[in-house]
Order: C-alpha cells, then structure tokens, then sequence
C-alpha cells in the first residue's frame, strides 16, 4: 500500500529487513555520453575519459569488495551507455519467508529500456521470482526511485520525472511492502536517490529543494536526524548518491567537505572515490550500485 500522510508509521515499529549481502555492478566498457536525457548530461556527449572511467569503476568495485561484500559483474553491452548505472533496472526484495523476487523497471526512456532484460538474466540464473509491472502502472525505474529505510521493510518511493506514482502503488501491491510516496521538483535531483540518501535507522542526507514541503514532513517524521546537503554538493558533487551499506562506512563522490562532516559526526566512516566521469551522466556512486540479498548465495564475477 502507499501510505497514507495521516497514518504514517513509526518505521521502527515495522518487520526488519535482514542486512544486504551483494552488489549488482555492470562492467564500464562501454559507458560514455552519447545523448542526454538528464541536466548533468548537457554539454558532456563524447566528453568521457573512459580509460580513466575503467578505473574510477573498479575503485567502488574494490571498496565494496573490501567491506565484505560479494560484488557481482555483468558484461556491458555496445549501444546501451548506462547499463553501467545499475540501480535503475530492477528493485530485488527479499520475502519475508526468505525467497526472493525481483520487481523489473519500466524504463521512461527508450535508450535505456533496452537494459533491462541484460539485468534481468542475472536474476533468472539464480532463480529469483520476477515480475513485470502492467502498462498502466506507468513508468518505474527501480532503486533509482526506491530506497529502503535502512533494516525496515520500508521503501520511500520518489516519483515525478522517472517514475510514475502509479507504478509506486503497483509496486506496493506486488510486494506487499509499504512505500513512502515523495514527489521530485528539482529536474537536476529527477530520481530519488540523487536527494535522498538514508544512513541508519535515525539518520538521512537530504537535499531539501528537491522535495515539496509535505514530502519534506514526511522524511522528517521518519527520521530524526534529516541532514541537509548543501545544495552546491548536491549538484556538483553528487553528495545525496552516496552509499551507507553496512550503517558504519559512507562511500561518496570526493570533495564534499560539509557532507562528510556530517556523516562523520554520526560515527559514520567516510570513503571518498572519485566518480568524475560517471558524474558527466548523472550519475554517481549509488547510481552505479545494486545491493541486494539473494535466497541463495550470489555468484562471484570480478574482472
């Protein structure tokens, strides 16, 4: 079900979610500009490093790998840029009797709805239950637009340039999970996690000017601790499109210096990567990030 403003539980009174395990990443080869759909794109097409692309990449892959988790790899694929950004093909859940299923996107874009099936493959090789939104749902594009509230089974849902409320309600229903629905105004912050970036359980990165002063309460209410990004590193440094995934380290975009801060003052330690050329597509760390728990455990494809 969306929930409903007046009746907006206390998340810490909902079932827990068990912590995630894996990560999702697509191999870089073949990511450049070569059209714009977003803000960040303008000006960008043909302007990408890509060896220097290659290796940003494979710094997230290592730093992952690093805090433990079992980082999975499927092949680019020529003609489909952004494939990299693995956060918008699909919303893996697991259930609460431990299976799991796999909500497909519907791309808004017609460059990228080409990359779905590529994700898709990986999930239906390791047996997940997959399901496919309706036509009328209306687009949908995954965690691009989903974030969880961290070890709940709560998922703020943002919708208004990527993702239709329609398909938020679709999702809700398919999943038996209640979404948060939050709707965009800014086009530079156009998918959720861009603006929103949940920490702990308490705690969340926000850019405010993305958001209606509702969905504003709405986070409030759900967070204790919302921390506003500065808007300059919300734009140029992507600072809202970190990644907390273990609730004890935050890997971001470098150079964030008041957003680091922050996190740090909550006992979160700070990683910083360079991620300049994906930036140049709008995207950034969590963009390029799919964490997930398997029913069964992942296979292992690093480069």
């Amino acid at each position: 079900m969306l929930v409903d403003p007046q009746h907006l539980p206390d998340p810490r009174s909902l079932s827990t979610r068990p912590p995630d395990t894996g990560v999702l990443m697509a191999d870089p080869t073949h990511f450049d500009v070569t059209y714009v759909i977003n803000p960040h794109m303008e000006g960008n097409v043909g302007n990408v490093d890509r060896p220097l692309a290659q290796r940003q990449w494979k710094a997230l892959h290592d730093a992952y790998q690093n805090l433990g988790f079992e980082v999975n790899v499927i092949p680019g694929q020529p003609g489909l840029p952004d494939l990299v950004f693995t956060a918008n093909q699909s919303f893996p859940v697991q259930r609460l009797d431990g299976s799991w299923v796999v909500v497909m996107s519907r791309m808004r874009s017609e460059h990228r709805r080409p990359e779905v099936p590529f994700v898709q493959a990986f999930y239906d090789e390791r047996g997940a239950d997959v399901i496919h939104l309706t036509d009328d749902a209306g687009y949908f594009e995954a965690c691009g637009d989903c974030r969880w509230h961290p070890q709940r089974r709560l998922i703020y849902g943002g919708y208004g340039f990527r993702t239709k409320r329609t398909a938020l309600q679709q999702l809700a229903d398919s999943i038996d999970v209640p979404v948060v629905p939050l709707r965009l105004i800014d086009p530079h912050f156009y998918h959720l996690d861009t603006c929103l970036s949940p920490l702990t359980e308490d705690a969340a990165l926000v850019v405010e000017e993305a958001f209606t002063p509702d969905g504003l309460d709405f986070l409030r209410r759900c967070f204790p601790e919302l921390i506003p990004v500065p808007h300059d590193e919300a734009v140029h440094g992507f600072a809202a499109n970190g990644n907390c995934p273990d609730g004890k380290h935050f890997v971001v975009h470098h150079g964030n210096v008041q957003t680091r801060r922050n996190v740090e003052a909550l006992g979160i330690e700070v990683i910083e990567l360079d991620t300049s050329e994906f930036l140049k597509s709008g995207g950034s760390v969590f963009c390029m990030t799919m964490m997930f728990r398997s029913a069964t455990r992942p296979v292992v494809d690093t480069p």
